[in-house]
């Protein structure tokens, strides 16, 4: 870290660009791993998404926009789906489901229906996109650290497939809305194994320390299993959960998660004289934001995880397999996150002294925190690319901002651009599928971007941009 008496403004090397980011030789060329499948440029040098350019999105549907692609989406969702089948193959498979959390919309959970996943949801509003298409409740699973009553008794009621039950407290509401509806519900508990997962401290769940989850270390785990056991008339247990985090690039932390979950699953199996027919291994799956950034694949991952499994379960059985759960993942990000990307459109450039020969630009656009808010949450870093053309201008180097009042209104915080960049420019941010939606806001009254999915050349909306109207509707008036 740069440190100054006189504060960071003064540290040498102030304003310089991050050691991952060189500066380009070509500023217009793409890097791969940063983009969809199908993004290209066209002879005219514009940013093609499915065949479709970026020109022709911005006029038909306007800035600032989500543009997603949707055979990417469906690409990944049935490579996560093909991965773990095939590894998990000699345990009787695996079963994936997507975290809606990530990005969800009526759309996208029918195209999780469609391509043969699951589907894990976390609020009533979440469970109602569900139903609204008509999925399937078997498949689905409702998690939360907060769930009420009224959401209880909806998932029941609708059928999902498991409960992921978080507090002693959710445990007896549980108990409760099953016991008023005659059923039986069917739950998994979250166990929190005490693995710091390698990401940012917002985003990492498998430490002690944390809302989420029943401990492992303090044996909260083992009596929830056992308050849960006890009651075979209201709930039914199906086995434990773990999450340990998200934006995650090796499976070291899921080897640690992994041997201390199968663990407590085989001494609550032992000491109850149960088997327990499931365990979820959670998701948090990383993708590239930036050139920095080097996630797995799916088929790593899942060749990896399900030697890990293997491995585990044979030590469980003194040297002789020990029979294996059925395994489950929670992929979001790494399905929805890379065919995304958001459009803008440039505002302003402005070159500002730093002082000492230094300067920073400034690089404004139609949108900001409040369609993105990662950056402000937990400084997550992004790239981004001129969109409408090429050039062979100097890249220079800049921070990409907002339109909000907030200094810290950062879309982009280091990147290069050409230096001939001017308004009415088009920018394109990889990478924006998950979270950016889900995490929107209406801040300074900016109605939300439309959510564009384009396919074989054609667009449509699929979460249409909202209006000042909108705004406007559920403010009271004459209150």
């Amino acid at each position: 870290m740069r440190a100054h008496e006189a504060g960071v403004l003064h540290a040498e090397g102030y304003g310089g660009p991050p050691l991952y980011l060189p500066t380009p030789g070509d500023v217009s060329e793409l890097i791969p791993i940063l983009w969809g499948r199908s993004v290209t440029r066209d002879e005219q040098g514009r940013l093609c998404v499915a065949g479709l350019d970026v020109d022709t999105i911005a006029r038909r549907h306007g800035t600032a926009a989500y543009v997603m692609d949707e055979a990417d989406f469906r690409a990944r969702a049935s490579g996560f789906r093909d991965a773990f089948a095939g590894a998990f193959d000699r345990f009787g498979g695996a079963d994936v489901y997507y975290a809606g959390k990530a990005f969800l919309c009526t759309a996208v959970a029918r195209w999780v229906a469609e391509e043969g996943l699951a589907l894990d949801v976390c609020t009533g509003g979440e469970l109602a996109v569900a139903r609204r298409v008509g999925f399937p409740g078997e498949r689905l699973a409702f998690h939360g650290n907060n769930k009420t009553v009224d959401e209880l008794r909806a998932a029941l009621e609708y059928g999902v497939g498991r409960i992921v039950v978080d507090s002693f407290h959710e445990i007896d509401r549980v108990l409760a809305v099953a016991a008023e509806l005659g059923v039986v519900a069917p739950v998994m508990v979250r166990v929190t194994v005490g693995v710091e997962a390698h990401t940012h401290e917002f985003i990492a769940t498998g430490h002690e320390d944390q809302k989420f989850g029943f401990s492992l270390a303090g044996g909260q785990a083992a009596e929830a299993a056992r308050r849960l056991l006890a009651r075979p008339d209201a709930v039914r247990l199906l086995g434990l959960h773990s999450h340990i985090g998200s934006q995650i690039f090796d499976t070291g932390g899921f080897e640690a998660a992994i041997h201390r979950l199968v663990g407590l699953q085989a001494e609550i199996e032992e000491e109850h004289g149960v088997e327990l027919p499931e365990v979820d291994l959670g998701g948090g799956y990383g993708i590239a934001y930036t050139s920095q950034h080097t996630p797995l694949g799916p088929e790593t991952l899942a060749d990896a995880m399900a030697d890990i499994v293997e491995r585990e379960f044979t030590v469980l059985g003194d040297g002789d397999n020990r029979r294996v759960p059925k395994v489950s993942i929670e992929p979001g990000r790494a399905i929805v996150g890379p065919g995304t990307f958001t459009l803008y459109e440039v505002g302003t450039v402005k070159p500002v002294d730093l002082g000492g020969g230094r300067t920073r630009t400034y690089v404004s656009v139609d949108g900001g925190m409040s369609d993105n808010a990662r950056p402000a949450l937990y400084e997550a870093d992004y790239s981004c690319s001129l969109a409408n053309r090429t050039s062979d201008a100097e890249p220079m180097q800049v921070r990409v901002v907002g339109r909000h009042c907030e200094s810290g209104d950062i879309v982009v915080l280091d990147e290069y651009l050409p230096s001939d960049l001017r308004p009415g420019d088009l920018l394109a941010v990889p990478g924006t599928g998950a979270y950016c939606r889900s995490l929107s806001s209406q801040y300074n009254h900016t109605p939300r971007p439309p959510v564009v999915v384009v396919r074989e050349g054609e667009s449509r909306v699929v979460v249409r941009r909202e209006t000042i109207d909108d705004l406007l509707a559920l403010d009271v008036a004459d209150a």
